[in-house]
């Protein structure tokens, strides 16, 4: 049986927010706020963080009507501008609509905590060397990022074919 496209962009996206979800319930339910439990060492650990600003951190320091429309309102309408846009453009590629799809269900997990708990859960935290370290993040966050890498390979797969013919 071969799924509708937009049963499976549906699906898809079902299935970020609810990995994310799920991993951010088990979370709250397991690990304190700031306690950390090392994984391999100190280079990689799980900690709880409850996180106001967007990517790592950033705009918690803004007053809460600028952090409503920049980390709520706009999210939503780039959201659903991105839906629209993936539901409307049928010469869409599949790992395009991948992505997109990885980058919008992370996008509203994220935003549905900030409704939900009025902050984003984030607790992994990877260190490659004392230079080369994440910030403590999240699996929509890593849904989010894993869409941008695809994104990115099907613009260079797109631009080598355009190239060849």
């Amino acid at each position: 049986m071969k799924l509708s496209r937009n049963l499976s962009i549906i699906l898809l996206i079902v299935a970020n927010i609810t990995i994310d979800q799920i991993s951010k319930v088990v979370v709250r339910a397991t690990i304190e706020e700031d306690q950390v439990i090392k994984i391999i060492g100190d280079n990689f650990i799980m900690t709880r963080v409850q996180n106001s600003g967007a990517f790592l951190g950033m705009g918690s320091e803004l007053n809460d009507t600028l952090r409503l429309i920049l980390l709520l309102i706009l999210p939503v309408v780039v959201l659903g501008g991105v839906i629209y846009y993936i539901l409307k453009n049928k010469a869409l590629d599949r790992l395009s609509l991948i992505a997109f799809c990885c980058i919008i269900g992370g996008g509203i997990a994220n935003v549905f905590d900030r409704i939900v708990e009025g902050s984003v859960t984030d607790f992994f935290y990877i260190k490659l060397t004392d230079i080369i370290r994440t910030g403590i993040f999240n699996v929509a966050d890593m849904s989010v990022t894993f869409g941008m890498i695809l994104l990115l390979i099907a613009s260079f797969i797109h631009r080598k074919k355009e190239k060849t013919v």
